[in-house]
């Protein structure tokens, strides 16, 4: 294949690859207030599923997009200690001890199951949920005593979802 026609292929793909990063950084974005979302680190995944950064930031927040393989939008906007929170539970690891972070869910949440942090879809017994714009406060150990720890709890109101495994956390719903 010749030189030019492999820049002029290249030349083509690069708007589209363009216009999705941006797409990515959109849809991250939408999960917390703008004075959040504007200086925060956007981290997209590529097509292995590997973690990329689309975007470095400079106020200690990190931003995701809508993950596209989920039924609901799910972007979202947290702090550093629960980037530590979300690696683990993605990793099937302990939490670091004794560190409360921060999520924005503003554009909504994924429905999901309030019991099994790792279902991939409604099944009998899962509990599953339907979750709409949030915030969670994850790693908050026995903070959270006093909040509904029900399978099926009122998600209009605050409640501790995954209670009683290492990812528990409060879903605090916001309008």
């Amino acid at each position: 294949m010749s030189r030019i026609l492999i820049l002029a292929l290249i030349g083509t793909a690069l708007p589209a690859v363009a216009q999705e990063a941006t797409d990515m950084i959109k849809s991250a974005e939408s999960a917390a207030p703008a004075a959040v979302a504007a200086g925060a680190t956007i981290h997209g995944f590529d097509e292995s599923g590997a973690m990329t950064t689309l975007r470095e930031g400079s106020n200690g927040w990190w931003c995701m997009p809508d993950n596209p393989v989920t039924p609901g939008p799910d972007p979202m906007c947290g702090d550093a200690n629960a980037m530590d929170w979300v690696m683990a539970w993605i990793n099937k690891a302990e939490p670091p001890a004794d560190r409360i972070g921060f999520i924005y869910m503003l554009a909504g949440g994924t429905d999901a199951s309030n019991t099994d942090p790792y279902a991939a879809g409604p099944t009998a017994g899962n509990n599953w949920i339907e979750t709409g714009p949030h915030v969670m406060v994850v790693n908050a150990g026995d903070a959270m005593s006093g909040y509904s720890e029900e399978p099926s709890p009122d998600t209009t109101m605050p409640y501790v979802m995954w209670a009683g495994t290492p990812y528990a956390h409060l879903m605090i719903p916001v309008e």
